[in-house]
């Protein structure tokens, strides 16, 4: 694992709970020593810690933001070229494009696990933060399927369910359900509060914010460091899913202005809450390895979470 924060951190508690020989290597003096602390090998030699994953033939993970990712694939192709890599970025497009450019010996198939919460940082880790989670596993034609096996077979192992996609298909998806809820909860917590007008005075709103509040803007309590990492490495499928929202918005405003019905907007957001519930409730399939990529991406495109194989 490169990278401890809340989700390397939460990578290397999960994969040690289920009885795989994991470590880790991270930048930070802190972070190292408070994953030693808790009885985890995690260094901040991280070439010497590629090298250890070249010699066992490990398969690296990087979880690391996207910013990071040149300097650390550098350090992939110098001391681990031939590796069976992945990842857990939000974005899949631009982590491709780098690892084509700074590890191309690299044997990548993307990944990416849907879970998070507002923390970051070691402390903020959990090992269960991936059960019943969905899990991203590129699924491009020409996939080396020897790593997705070893990709998907982590993602079980940490109690998530697998989805196969390609690196496009997701970061247009993860737009819509990852990526603009952060620009929707800033826009919303900066509207609330006031930040930025004359007035700037949050008073009376904010001693009235309650579940509401709290539940629409909980991950503008992200570091803003690492959302803008992640918008802007998905600029273009975001730029999308924000013209998608403006324009909904304005088709609410003239309605609210001209004739103060509402019906459409609140009706249709209430059948899209409906539909995430439902998702959350597919039973999901098996697979045996074999099928071409094509079928396992109509799978992931029908929202059916794969939970195994069956050899």
């Amino acid at each position: 694992m490169v990278g401890a924060g809340l989700i390397g951190g939460s990578l290397v508690r999960a994969a040690d709970k289920a009885g795989r020989e994991v470590w880790a290597a991270t930048a930070s003096e802190d972070t190292a020593a408070q994953a030693r602390a808790d009885g985890f090998d995690v260094t901040t030699d991280t070439g010497g810690a590629l090298r250890r994953a070249a010699a066992e033939d490990a398969l690296v993970v990087l979880a690391t933001p996207l910013p990071a990712l040149p300097d650390v694939l550098r350090q992939v192709d110098a001391s681990a070229s031939g590796c069976r890599l992945t990842d857990a970025v939000s974005v899949k497009g631009a982590v491709a494009e780098a690892v084509a450019r700074y590890a191309p010996r690299a044997r990548y198939v993307g990944g990416h696990p849907m879970a998070g919460t507002a923390e970051s940082g070691w402390a903020a880790g959990y090992a269960g933060l991936f059960t019943g989670a969905a899990w991203v596993v590129g699924a491009e034609d020409g996939t080396d399927r020897e790593v997705w096996a070893d990709v998907a077979e982590l993602a079980w192992a940490c109690g998530a369910h697998v989805v196969p996609a390609t690196a496009d298909e997701h970061d247009l998806a993860v737009a819509r359900v990852s990526h603009l809820p952060h620009l929707l909860a800033a826009v919303l917590a900066s509207t609330a509060a006031g930040v930025g007008l004359p007035d700037d005075d949050p008073g009376l709103p904010m001693a009235l914010a309650a579940s509401s509040f709290a539940d629409g803007t909980r991950v503008a309590g992200t570091r803003p460091e690492l959302v803008l990492a992640m918008c802007d490495g998905n600029r273009p499928a975001l730029l999308a899913a924000v013209d998608e929202a403006l324009g909904r918005l304005g088709v609410m405003r003239g309605a609210l202005a001209s004739t103060g019905g509402l019906a459409a907007t609140v009706n249709a957001g209430y059948e899209g809450r409906q539909r995430w519930a439902a998702a959350r409730n597919e039973p999901g399939t098996r697979i045996t390895g074999d099928e071409p990529w094509a079928e396992l991406r109509a799978i992931g495109r029908a929202g059916t979470p794969v939970l195994g194989w069956d050899h």
